[in-house]
């Protein structure tokens, strides 16, 4: 099988222009090649000369012609998504120009790890206090896909560890918490109100943090700490939405969380904390961006309310 040889990033950005993503989104919304040409107000003629033009800067074709239609081939899927994407980011851009000319502070792309929201949103609070009308999009993930979006510019700011990246010289960090841990179950789970061991739960069914994140690391050596095998019934998750649901509909089931979380759980009613000795801590959260870009006026605003409230020693990490 002969690989096609795919044009260099300087090719392709030579020779694609913002027309062509309008119009592989196009057909890709109206499956005709006629459809999409009206829709962007060109010739049919030049919507074929146009799409001629991208396949020759990938390299490939991008549609199959069927009685149909145009139906996009699995590269044709990628370059419309990536379109597709463009485009957003085009509208995001008009939107921030739009609120700093307004003077309403712009746009704020910031993640964070679930053991982290409640700590965030109460710092996104107190800045929509000072610029309501700032536009802010929220991401909740792992601190590994947080700096995947850190990386390519999706996210400005985030709070997240850097330690699962191969290069954490790469991030400005400042630490802002040390997390402490607690054990959560149904609020009628057997050992509710009881002191307990970590053996008692080491035969429960387990919600946690996927095998290569710090938190799953911490319940890993408590368990090995108390010479327990580590269980197998597990339930791997990183949404607090989902802890809470699996947590209310099995009276059995068992989560680590931070302790920030899991107050906010426990005000539902449906959680409590077992009464379980957990000594150590988790590792520190971070307030991370990329150490090669500048900081927006909005993330500059949420990083100082941050600093403000750190002793002087943690301020630079």
């Amino acid at each position: 099988m002969v690989i096609p040889m795919i044009p260099s990033l300087e090719s392709i950005t030579a020779r694609l222009r913002l027309r062509h993503f309008r119009l592989l989104i196009a057909i890709d919304e109206h499956g005709s090649l006629i459809k999409a040409a009206e829709s962007v107000s060109i010739s049919q003629p030049g919507a074929t000369k146009a799409l001629q033009e991208i396949e020759e800067a990938v390299g490939s074709a991008l549609f199959l012609r069927t009685n149909r239609g145009l139906s996009p081939n699995e590269v044709g899927h990628c370059i419309i998504r990536y379109a597709r994407l463009i485009y957003q980011d085009l509208a995001h851009l008009r939107e921030e120009i739009e609120s700093i000319l307004d003077g309403h502070g712009g746009r704020l792309a910031v993640g964070t790890i679930m053991g982290a929201v409640p700590l965030l949103t109460d710092h996104l609070t107190q800045l929509l206090k000072r610029q309501p009308a700032m536009r802010i999009e929220l991401v909740e993930d792992t601190s590994a896909h947080l700096l995947d979006l850190l990386d390519s510019g999706r996210l400005e700011i985030a709070i997240c560890r850097t330690s699962v990246s191969p290069r954490p010289e790469a991030y400005i960090t400042t630490r802002i918490w040390e997390e402490q841990l607690a054990i959560v179950a149904n609020s009628s789970h057997p050992l509710t109100g009881l002191n307990a061991q970590l053996s008692d739960l080491a035969a429960s069914t387990w919600i946690v943090y996927a095998a290569d994140m710090p938190m799953r690391r911490y319940l890993e050596q408590e368990f090995q700490t108390h010479g327990l095998p580590f269980p197998n019934e597990l339930v791997e998750t990183t949404s607090a939405f989902a802890t809470l649901s699996l947590l209310q509909r099995n009276p059995t089931f068992v989560a680590l969380l931070s302790t920030e979380v899991a107050q906010v759980l426990s005000r539902t009613g449906m959680t409590s904390n077992l009464l379980v000795d957990l000594p150590a801590r988790s590792e520190p959260y971070y307030l991370v961006h990329k150490r090669d870009r500048s900081l927006s006026p909005a993330a500059r605003l949420l990083s100082e309310q941050f600093t403000a409230l750190l002793p002087p020693l943690d301020r630079k990490t």
